[in-house]
């Protein structure tokens, strides 16, 4: 174990003993850091199990109280897995009472100054670029990217492989696989890129650009969508969006019209 003759160290926390402990960092209480993390200076870690192999390269605070004034101190928390990267001046709150954690997957890239807040749920290969803003609640989909200076209103889900154009604000659900941009935001057809460089196969790539314009681009009511596309034996990565869908609170972000684009300016 390498702990910095300066950091501070709860005695009821538990560090493996391959992590390594910066100058100047806190490691609160009800704490647990696993095997290969590296915790850099001026960090603040607290009521937070963390996996393996994690990295806070510098001034990361992670498992700090909700930004939320009806929290008053109940034992919350954040569990965080294994191989993220959280650069410089990223906060990670941990969780309120309404579901008691923050959860955050594995391998995910949290840039600088990004934001996720109490009780989200992030999956496995997420990506938040600078200065983006999760409020609460808000649930992202594995291998989602969500570019820079974008706000997430609380409890908006974004599903899988979606992608989250810079500068975005979102305020409705953003189906698995689609791209989203602007103020406030529409979806832009699907994260094409993103599909390819994953390696689906061209059909199911076919099959989900399909589904995309059976949704919103043949004036069908978005119900009567769903029921064609399910009658229809869909692909499992075409059900994924449909099941979605079926699930949203907030509703589902539609495409923009030009006209309308240019009616906002």
């Amino acid at each position: 174990m390498s702990i910095h003759p300066t950091a501070v160290v709860h005695p009821a926390a538990k560090v493996d003993p391959s992590a390594e402990i910066g100058p100047l960092t806190v490691i609160g209480p009800e704490t647990s850091i696993g095997a290969g993390c590296m915790i850099g200076p001026h960090c603040v870690v607290e009521y937070t199990t963390m996996g393996q192999e994690n990295k806070l390269v510098a001034n990361c605070f992670v498992g700090t109280p909700p930004q939320d004034l009806s929290y008053r101190g109940e034992p919350t928390r954040l569990v965080m897995g294994d191989r993220n990267l959280v650069r410089e001046g990223v906060t990670l709150n941990r969780g309120t009472k309404a579901t008691g954690e923050t959860r955050i997957g594995s391998g995910c890239l949290f840039m600088t100054q990004s934001h996720v807040a109490h009780d989200c749920r992030i999956g496995n290969g997420v990506i938040l670029v600078n200065a983006t803003g999760l409020s609460g609640h808000v649930e992202v989909g594995d291998n989602a990217v969500i570019s820079g200076l974008v706000g997430v209103h609380q409890f908006v889900r974004i599903g899988r492989m979606a992608m989250i154009s810079g500068g975005s604000m979102i305020g409705k659900d953003i189906p698995p696989f689609c791209l989203a941009q602007g103020d406030r935001a529409g979806l832009r057809g699907i994260n094409l890129v993103g599909l390819r460089r994953s390696g689906l196969p061209p059909q199911t790539i076919r099959a989900i650009k399909n589904a995309y314009t059976t949704l919103f681009n043949e004036g069908l009511l978005l119900r009567e969508a769903v029921a064609k596309l399910r009658s229809a034996c869909p692909t499992p990565e075409v059900t994924e969006i449909l099941d979605f869908i079926s699930k949203s609170k907030r509703g589902i972000m539609r495409p923009k019209t030009e006209d309308a684009d240019e009616a906002s300016i």
